[in-house]
Formats: C-alpha cells, structure tokens, sequence
C-alpha cells in the first residue's frame, strides 16, 4: 500500500491519479497510483456500453456529464483522501537529469494521504511547505521539461479561457497554469510515455498521437514570426522558439495563438502487430499514451491493462485487447463532443456578457487576420471574436465596435473601429 496525495482542480471528487515522490541516490522513485477503473467495471456490462458510448466526461458550466456514475467516479474508485482503494501504481525510477531508469506497473492497494488542490499547492510550495510526499516533485518537473526541451516539445501554454459562476451568473476568465501544475502534469506525461514504451516495444496498444508540422504551418510561422518582430534562428525548431516568447506580450501572445496551427490532426492510433508509422505525440516531442485519468477517460482503462500485462509479462486480457481496434472512432466522437461542449458554452457566455453592449467601442489584440478580417481578444471582459476590417495590424491593440452578440446563435463579431472613447 503506497501512501500519496492527489493534486487537482479544486472541488473535485474524481480523483484519478496521486504521486509520490522519492529521492533514490542520486535520482529519484516516482510512484504514480491510477485509480483502478477496471476492478469495478465488468467488460461487456452495461455500464461498459454506456462508457463506451459516452467516451469521457464532458464538463458544461454548471453541470458534469460524468463517463461514469458518480457513486463510482466520485466514490468507489475516486482516490479520494483517507481512503484505501484499488489502483494502477505505476513505478519509474529516473536519473538525476530526469530520464527514465526503470519503469513497472501493477495492481495495488492505495491510500491518498491529502487532496491539494492548485491554489495551495502552489501556496505550499512559495513557502517551502510542500508535503514530504511531493517534496521532490518542483526538482523532477524541472528536469522533465528541460528534457522536453532536447524533444523540441511543442508547448503552447496559453492561459486557459473559463466559463465561470460569479455573483449567481456566469463570465469569462483567462486562468493561467501555477508552476506546481506545470510540475504535476509533467507526471502524467511522464507516465503516458513510459505507456507508449511498453506498448510500443511489444508491438500492441494505442497511443495519443499529433502528427508532426507540416512545412507550410512553419514556414507560415516563420513569417508571422518576422512580421511580430520575434527572433527565429535559421536552424532553430518551433517548439524552442516558443519556449522563449514572452506570452505576456501583445504581439508575442498574437505568435503563440499562430503556432496552434502546427498542433493539427490529434487522434488515436491502434496497433497489434506491426507498429505504426506515425507514433509520434509531436507536442510532446515523443510517443504518448493516455493512461492518467481512467475516471473521466475510456480509453486509458484499455491502455493500462494493456501495460499491466506486458509488464507483468502475462497475456493481454482478451476484453482489452479485442477493443483496440474500434477505440480510435470512439474516442474521436468523444473528443469531437467535449471540444463542442467547450466551446459553445465559451461562445453562448461570450454573447450573454455582451448582450446589451451593441455599437459600444472596446480595446482590443489583434491575434490574427486574414484580407478581409481576423480574430480579436478584449482586454475586458476576455471575449475572442471575430472582427471584420482589412489589414488588422497582428499583435497590435486596436479600437473595435461591437457589431452582433447573439446568444441564441452563440456569435459575437466585431468590426474595426477609430474613435478615441473606449469602453472599460
């Protein structure tokens, strides 16, 4: 039974993952517990078939729609805190510099010692109060994205755009990622390539794959870069150059929110047998796999029984192996679903705020134009939209007057504006 606490979003009870954290020599011992969704879900049940129709939890506003019940999710297998539970542990040793040394999977009894949420972690760890458990985890995040580095990982951390419930309605908020969360994720990637290596090795399994760049998304890169007045060595990857903007910027933001095109055509690729051509993950930088969030995700309770086993070094089971194939569509659909979800509840807020705000003039960034048109952020409230005008100067703050807010049509659209009076 390892002893861990659970760093998520606050108020969750889903809780899928905890990790702790130990020095080992000169490197360290990571043990990551998932929690164990396949020792409650019967393969081939109804709850499996509603899973799988399902795909992954979607989140609106002021509801979930959960992959699975709640009494499960959010208690049966959820790691919640004090609580011993059935879980996936997986253990990686690594080196000093964040490689990895060693890695093994299997079943395990867990029990969370604590549930952090973001906020005070962060807290905990400005002030040097980290638990002993994640103590190491700042100095393992580190090493792991200066690895990330060496891949040419493609990173684009923009600040995230939220739907929140202020005051009994709801507004938009930019919410940035802590250093603490940056550290944390870097487990889950680190658990979800060392997945992709074993499956890969044994020739059997699915990964989360992005495709690399193509040459006309970075050659047209280059030239918003040049046109930005940012720096690009000849020789130097996209993702190096993007790891030195300064999203703080206007202009050096608009450059960041160009790259996006360079993250196009993520899906799920399926292999037993020969493996496929295509394995890379090119975000990352590396071969990938979902494995870390089983609760609110079909497809990484398949992935993990596949690795238990070959770690392990038994046979597959047969449930999780003779699902493979048909994955890759389910979760497509799945993740089609969220990304809508996302954004019509982003859209619909967007027009609600600014209902009653036609023909007013806002400050706004020019993130991108096209001849006739581009895409524009508000400085208040953090409305994306698009506007009408010819040559929007990108990266520069303009004047635009707000033309539509439908809500029932989930459209704002704004056009180029010149007056001085600007609403705050």
């Amino acid at each position: 039974m390892t002893h861990a606490p659970a760093i998520d979003p606050a108020g969750s009870r889903d809780l899928d993952q905890a990790v702790h954290i130990a020095r080992d020599g000169d490197g360290y011992l990571v043990h990551c517990a998932i929690a164990d969704v396949a020792a409650f879900v019967r393969p081939g049940g109804e709850l499996d078939g509603e899973a799988h129709r399902r795909g992954a939890t979607l989140y609106f506003p002021d509801v979930r729609v959960p992959l699975h019940p709640p009494v499960l999710s959010e208690g049966a297998a959820s790691l919640l805190p004090g609580q011993i539970r059935p879980a996936v542990l997986w253990q990686i040793g690594l080196a000093g510099d964040g490689t990895v040394r060693t890695v093994a999977v299997s079943r395990a009894r867990v029990r969370s010692t604590a549930q952090l949420d973001y906020t005070g972690a962060q807290a905990a760890l400005d002030g040097g109060t980290l638990p002993t458990a994640i103590a190491a985890l700042p100095d393992v995040g580190r090493a792991r994205r200066a690895l990330a580095r060496t891949r040419h990982a493609i990173d684009l951390d923009l600040p995230e755009q939220l739907v929140e419930r202020e005051h009994g309605s709801y507004t938009i908020a930019l919410r940035e990622t802590l250093p603490i969360e940056k550290y944390n994720a870097e487990i889950s990637l680190l658990t979800g390539m060392c997945a992709a290596s074993l499956m890969l090795d044994a020739r059997v399994g699915i990964l989360r794959t992005v495709p690399p760049p193509d040459h006309g998304a970075v050659n047209a890169l280059r030239r918003a870069a040049h046109a930005l007045g940012i720096n690009w060595p000849h020789d130097a990857h996209p993702g190096d150059v993007l790891a030195q903007v300064d999203r703080s910027d206007q202009r050096q933001f608009a450059f960041v929110e160009h790259a996006g095109a360079l993250l196009r055509g993520a899906g799920y690729t399926a292999f037993d047998g020969a493996p496929p051509e295509q394995p890379l993950h090119s975000g990352i930088g590396a071969p990938y796999a979902h494995v870390t969030a089983p609760l609110r995700r079909l497809v990484d309770r398949y992935a993990t029984e596949v690795c238990i086993a070959l770690s392990g070094g038994t046979s597959i089971a047969e449930w999780a192996r003779a699902a493979l194939s048909a994955l890759p569509d389910e979760m497509q659909q799945a993740d089609q679903r969220s990304h809508a979800v996302d954004r019509a509840a982003v859209d619909a807020t967007e027009a609600w705020l600014l209902r009653d705000r036609i023909g007013e003039v806002f400050a706004a960034v020019v993130i991108d134009a096209d001849e006739h048109a581009g895409t524009v952020v508000l400085d208040a409230p953090p409305v994306r939209a698009r506007c009408d005008g010819a040559g929007l100067p990108v990266g520069e703050r303009i004047n635009v007057r707000l033309l539509t807010a439908s809500v029932e049509q989930r459209e704002v659209r704004f056009e180029r504006a010149h007056e001085v009076t600007v609403t705050r």
